[in-house]
């Protein structure tokens, strides 16, 4: 690999950006797909850019169809989780995500909630829900979810997470709590991303203790990631 490209891959990486490497096996010309569009001295036609983008999403690899005797690759970020709220649903759905591949972080200013010793080996944030997602960063390889069942915790989570490019907005609440959230949300401006929350969250699996709600949470990620919202 050249050394520019490695240099662009790794650049890409540590700011959780996605793109893809494309390359010609004849002659090992090169172009990289971005969010920003095509660049390099590989020439793509609009079909083949496309294409090559798509793998954004997927992180799939391989020759591509429209350019015969080419090999496509996708560097994409980590799959990370972003949990506010520090309460029993989110320990069990911490442990199962972090075992599911996801880079998880549980945020909440509540040190008696977001201690070591109910969370171990978990990464904990004490920052307000605001203030920790404008230092992480809310990219497309990133899903969020609600589970405080405090207005003050997360509506200013929800409030960035909406217009963001989050793959995944997930929040807890019967539908009566979330008819005053969309309220809360409709009145602060945001009323056209309201359908992007998840909510009643989950996939209806019917359990109720903590651990099948979390069960059911991941589950609804992962259906989300790679099926998509509609599915």
């Amino acid at each position: 690999m050249k050394a520019v490209t490695l240099a662009r891959i790794t650049e890409a990486l540590a700011t959780r950006q996605a793109l893809v490497v494309v390359t010609r096996l004849a002659d090992g010309a090169q172009c990289i797909i971005d969010a920003a569009g095509c660049s390099g001295e590989l020439d793509l036609a609009p079909e083949q850019a496309a294409e090559a983008a798509s793998l954004l999403l997927s992180g799939r690899c391989g020759a591509l169809d429209s350019l015969p005797g080419s090999f496509a690759r996708a560097y994409v970020p980590s799959p990370r989780l972003l949990i506010v709220g520090a309460v029993h649903i989110a320990q069990a759905l911490a442990d199962m995500a972090a075992t599911a591949g996801f880079e998880v972080t549980v945020i909440d200013p509540r040190g008696a909630f977001a201690s070591p010793e109910r969370f171990p080996g978990v990464t904990l944030c004490d920052e307000w829900p605001d203030e920790a997602l404008a230092r992480l960063g809310l990219d497309a390889a990133t899903a969020l979810v609600a589970l405080s069942h405090d207005p003050k915790l997360d509506d200013p989570a929800l409030e960035l997470a909406l217009p963001s490019k989050l793959f995944y907005i997930g929040a807890l609440g019967s539908r009566r709590t979330h008819e005053k959230r969309v309220q809360r949300l409709t009145e602060a401006g945001l009323g056209e991303y309201i359908g992007r929350i998840h909510s009643p969250i989950g996939l209806d699996l019917g359990g109720r203790a903590p651990a099948e709600i979390a069960v059911a949470i991941l589950a609804e990620i992962i259906r989300v990631r790679y099926r998509g919202a509609a599915a």
